[in-house]
């Protein structure tokens, strides 16, 4: 190896003689960049109890109807899509700081327009600035805690990107149950805000430093974030690491990540989450339990105490092992959500949402009872397994397979492909339903599941306890 390999291949960040870090300061910075997924999951669940509410609002002007109430819900995820490719570009100009400190903007505006909306388009702009947001949040908010995060805790502090979410999704349905829409798009302004300010007293990440050649703030930020600072060699500065050019594909560094990185994005959301998470308020009141909120916040509780629970374990199993049980755990659930479907769907006209659950009028309603309870457990271990693996991992991977100078386009399209394949997989459901019946559609999920299991057994590498400089160094062959 000559002279010039090694000092490409020497760490840029390291722990000297792996002794434990002296300050705890990285935990408050992580917390800090983690409350933008906070009020992305907020987003995402405003509109469970937010649309029954509009859709009695006093205001005709304001009332949703079918139509207008689909679109409220949706236009989240087209938002969200262009926030990626957003998100894409300003983390590599603006900075991984300055880009959640933007994002905070139109989370604040879309709430503030909702909460001063006068008619339906009002709603549907704050509603699209409120997914624009989400779509940057979602891609700076795990780059920015996988660059500070040392070896030892980046599985606790990158899953706990996931555990917020699903814990601004609980908050959101939570409130609803005590706050009108108004009020609560308030309360949505409440962690962006509070993110705003704590990001101002946080550091820029030294990766990000070095790349500008501001060797000074990175060892001053290090110092900040870990309590020591550390030998630092400066990152490749050669043409090839100026920035992105396709002939760059072809280079096993670069294409081997992207591909798991979409690949990763895409099985995640043809697992099937989005219509277990539709038909779930049914599937409970088929169970006999009337108040479909308390349905919603079971839900969000069975998905936080999940994800924390893989949050805690991530650095100890590895990225691989809860991938792989958790793409299990989701081939038996979808399998038993298809059997459902099989049991109690009789003729062919029977793929419609309003009449999906309806038992054949042949079972005893005791019987119908228990098959829905069948169907709660399936839903219930679907999204257990779904939240220790397929819902946290996908974005720590994003953050941490790609090299530096690629970061930015390279998660922006893993962002983009993640919101396009939840739309797309989303607006489409019905349709294959009405192919396959419900129970082959969901039987479609299962064999997505397998995929998935498949491809992390055979294509995605294990990052536990690795510096990203050897995760990008696993890919060169080095």
């Amino acid at each position: 190896m000559t002279p010039e390999d090694q000092e490409e291949t020497q760490p840029l960040l390291g722990r000297p003689g792996g002794s434990a870090p002296l300050s705890r300061r990285v935990f408050l910075a992580a917390f800090a960049a983690a409350l933008g997924p906070l009020t992305f999951g907020f987003a995402l669940g405003y509109s469970s109890p937010a649309i029954p509410s509009l859709r009695r609002a006093a205001a005709q002007a304001l009332r949703l109807d079918d139509d207008a109430a689909s679109w409220f819900g949706a236009i989240v995820t087209l938002g969200a899509a262009a926030g990626g490719v957003l998100g894409g570009w300003l983390v590599d100009r603006a900075g991984r700081k300055l880009s959640l400190l933007l994002c905070t903007v139109p989370f604040v505006v879309g709430f503030a327009v909702i909460t001063a909306a006068q008619n339906v388009w009002m709603l549907l702009g704050g509603r699209l600035l409120t997914g624009v947001a989400c779509g940057i949040a979602s891609l700076v908010a795990p780059v920015y805690i996988s660059e500070i995060a040392y070896p030892a805790v980046r599985g606790l502090l990158g899953s706990c990107v996931q555990l917020m979410v699903v814990t601004g999704i609980l908050l959101a349905y939570l409130a609803g149950w005590v706050l009108e829409w108004r009020w609560l798009a308030v309360l949505g302004c409440v962690p962006a805000s509070f993110m705003l300010l704590l990001m101002c007293f946080m550091p820029e990440t030294p990766r990000f430093l070095l790349t500008q050649h501001r060797r000074q703030e990175a060892m001053a930020a290090m110092q900040f974030l870990w309590g020591s600072e550390q030998v630092w060699e400066e990152p490749p500065v050669s043409p090839e690491h100026q920035g992105f050019r396709l002939v760059q594909l072809r280079l096993p560094s670069i294409y081997k990540p992207f591909i798991i990185g979409v690949s990763l994005m895409a099985f995640q959301q043809l697992s099937g989450i989005n219509a277990v998470m539709f038909y779930a308020e049914t599937i409970f009141e088929e169970a006999k339990f009337k108040d479909s909120s308390l349905a919603s916040v079971i839900v969000g509780i069975i998905q936080v105490l999940f994800t924390a629970m893989a949050a805690l374990i991530m650095d100890k199993a590895g990225r691989r092992l809860l991938l792989t049980l958790s793409g299990v755990f989701m081939v038996f659930s979808t399998s038993a959500f298809g059997a459902y479907f099989k049991l109690t769907q009789g003729g062919p006209s029977n793929s419609s949402h309003v009449n999906l659950l309806t038992p054949t009028s042949m079972e005893p309603a005791s019987a119908s009872v228990g098959l829905a309870w069948l169907a709660v457990g399936s839903m219930c271990l679907f999204i257990a397994g779904f939240a220790v693996g397929w819902g946290p991992i996908p974005w720590l991977l994003m953050s941490e397979i790609f090299p530096l100078h690629v970061k930015g386009l390279a998660t922006g399209v893993c962002v983009l492909t993640n919101w396009f394949m939840a739309f797309l997989v989303t607006k489409e459901f019905s349709s294959v339903m009405e192919v396959l019946r419900p129970y082959g559609a969901f039987w479609l999920a299962s064999a997505f599941c397998i995929f998935s299991v498949l491809f992390t057994l055979s294509c995605v590498p294990e990052t536990k306890g690795k510096t990203l400089e050897q995760i990008t160094a696993h890919f060169e062959g080095r």
